[in-house]
């Protein structure tokens, strides 16, 4: 069956030349995107549904996101908006939570935040592990995790767990950890920070992963200037997540290459730390994506259009820069090319706003402005009775 998308009042498409359509239509056929353009050259299609003159936009793409945990640190976010200093201890924290928790419990804790993604138009999602740190509790994450997404990444080296010796535990996550993960994941990541690992363990952890067929994301450079985005570039990283605090060469490094700067804002937000500066890469010709790194410890919003706001406001990007990189930034940070735009061929995942431009995803922050999700040519939200009447045998 074939469905036409009718009735759309501005169409931001994230494709290549950036294409904003004016009364717009969509043609889907088996999940994918047949034909894109004005309405009154629209081809004719089995099914028909008009959207009254909303927006519509690309899904979003978070490309940076820790779903499988227990516990809650609302004590943790309270006391730093009290004034106390974000320095990453409190990834401890959770770890115990999740040790202790069952696989029941962070089943379902994935669950209810990959349906919150999903019901505000996050149509993509990569989920880490790193909140077990033992062999048995990674793997057990990321299992669970491979049951809501494909893009899992193993972030062993996150944290060295309490009293381990740091070269010692840098050898399990490279190798016995990293063997019981790898069948289960996509990516591996590894925290390279000042008072998590440097550049030599993150440097054995990631080549390890990469001998096993992983692709390589790297934290980089969050709480200060370091290694980090320079070892993700030296190793062809396809993401340096972060990217808080960057010298001149770590800017030019990012310009130069194929990893893309992932910026987390809402990390920002709710450490009170200094945002990234957005502008100067961009200016700079370095790739731009935007992620929620929703996690129970620094950033708990599951909001990919919160983040965009904050990336207008706080970083210095247009709005159509925000939501590029919160579209087709992610697909290129996670390799995608059937994701993140509207292009033919492309995987039909959509979000209809109730607004008429793509620029009150900023303009009107907070406001839950979405309409309708389209997966896969699907609609899955809202579920139950659907508010877009579909019409059959279109002309």
């Amino acid at each position: 069956m074939s469905l036409l998308i009718d009735g759309i009042g501005e169409l931001f498409t994230a494709d290549d030349d950036g294409t904003v359509h004016y009364d717009a239509a969509i043609v889907v056929e088996d999940g994918r995107i047949a034909w894109v353009g004005h309405r009154l050259n629209r081809p004719a299609a089995d099914e028909r549904i008009d959207l009254g003159d909303r927006a519509v936009v690309p899904g979003f793409v978070d490309s940076h996101a820790h779903l499988v945990f227990a516990g809650d640190r609302a004590a943790e976010f309270d006391a730093r908006m009290s004034g106390e200093p974000y320095d990453g201890g409190g990834i401890r924290t959770t770890v115990a939570a999740t040790r202790n928790a069952g696989d029941e419990r962070l089943r379902g804790n994935a669950a209810r935040l990959t349906a919150e993604m999903l019901r505000q138009g996050t149509t993509t999602v990569e989920i880490k592990s790193g909140y077990g740190l033992t062999v048995e509790d990674e793997a057990r994450s990321l299992r669970i995790a491979r049951e809501f997404t494909d893009e899992t990444t193993y972030l062993g080296a996150h944290t060295v767990p309490a009293g381990a010796d740091p070269d010692e535990y840098t050898a399990l996550a490279a190798g016995p950890m990293l063997d019981a993960c790898a069948p289960h994941a996509t990516w591996a990541d590894v925290f390279c920070e000042r008072g998590a690992f440097d550049a030599d363990q993150a440097r054995a952890v990631l080549t390890a992963a990469a001998a096993k067929g992983l692709g390589l994301r790297v934290h980089a450079n969050q709480l200060t200037e370091g290694p980090g985005v320079r070892l993700a570039v030296e190793l062809g990283a396809a993401s340096a997540d972060h990217c808080t605090h960057l010298s001149d060469a770590d800017v030019d490094a990012l310009a130069n290459s194929s990893t893309v700067a992932t910026l987390l804002p809402g990390a920002e937000f709710s450490t009170r730390s200094p945002y990234p500066d957005a502008r100067r890469l961009i200016d700079a010709g370095a790739r731009v994506a935007l992620a929620t790194d929703c996690n129970p410890g620094s950033s708990y919003t599951s909001s990919m259009a919160f983040c965009i706001a904050l990336a207008v406001r706080e970083m210095r990007m247009t709005p159509a820069e925000a939501l590029e990189a919160a579209t087709a930034g992610g697909a290129d940070a996670l390799r995608r090319t059937d994701i993140g735009r509207v292009a033919v061929g492309a995987r039909a995942d959509l979000v209809v706003l109730d607004a008429p431009s793509h620029v009150h995803l900023a303009y009107r922050p907070g406001t839950p402005l979405t309409h309708t999700v389209i997966r896969g040519g699907r609609v899955v939200h809202p579920s139950g009775a659907d508010p877009i009447a579909v019409h059959q045998s279109a002309a």
